[in-house]
């Protein structure tokens, strides 16, 4: 007989905040749970991480709408974890018009994304409450770089009155693992490569190659980081 996940029997209500980090920058966090981060420019909003279900994301949604009625035109998918991608089609309805994932983390929703989507609904009943709202697995449309490391094969996002630089800093939580950086106000939105105070889930990672992504990301010298968690 297996052995009940921990998370299983998580079911309470975590706090979420939603704090300014810079002139445009914001973190959407849960005690734990998975964060999000926002920016939003002059233009465009670029959300990166969308929550777990489309009836989530409405909780965000509602957040940025309290500060901004600018388009949500970005979402950016840091790796393809289903707690991470799954609330996507509430941001389409917001009028998001690109989704954006690096080559590997495409590669990866291809091969494992709906048995990890079904691993995690399984794994994480709180975070999925609402899951008859997923329409099913999230599709990039905008899939950048060729799976090779550093900044290369980078993309570069303006927002109006800020720009926003996304790239695939190499393997570590999952072998697409991506950032999004915000130069001008030194933030950096790191996925789960970095974590804060939080439980790290390893089944994806590339363990020998994660130490030097992360020195990639300290030489950033970033002053503020949206963690994966925490």
């Amino acid at each position: 007989m297996s052995k009940a996940f921990a998370s299983q029997s998580d079911l309470s209500d975590k706090k979420i905040s939603f704090t300014q980090l810079s002139q445009h920058c914001w973190a959407y966090t849960a005690e734990g749970d998975p964060n999000s981060g926002v920016i939003i420019g002059d233009k465009y909003i670029l959300v990166s991480d969308t929550t777990a279900t489309p009836l989530m994301a409405q909780d965000l949604i509602a957040r940025i709408r309290a500060v901004s009625d600018k388009p949500i035109k970005y979402v950016l998918l840091t790796h393809y974890h289903a707690v991470r991608v799954l609330g996507a089609s509430a941001y389409l309805v917001q009028g998001a018009t690109e989704i954006i994932a690096s080559k590997g983390t495409y590669d990866l929703i291809v091969e494992r994304g709906a048995e990890d989507m079904q691993s995690e609904m399984d794994r994480f009943p709180r975070l999925f409450r609402g899951a008859e709202s997923v329409p099913g697995l999230t599709w990039p449309t905008m899939v950048f770089g060729d799976g090779t490391p550093g900044r290369q094969g980078s993309i570069t996002l303006d927002l109006g009155g800020v720009k926003v630089e996304i790239w695939h800093p190499g393997a570590g939580h999952t072998r697409g693992d991506t950032i999004a950086w915000v130069a001008s106000e030194q933030v950096l939105f790191s996925g789960d490569l970095v974590e804060y105070e939080a439980g790290v889930y390893t089944g994806d990672a590339h363990l020998a190659e994660w130490p030097a992504t992360l020195e990639a990301l300290r030489a950033l010298g970033a002053e503020a980081i949206v963690p994966g968690r925490g």
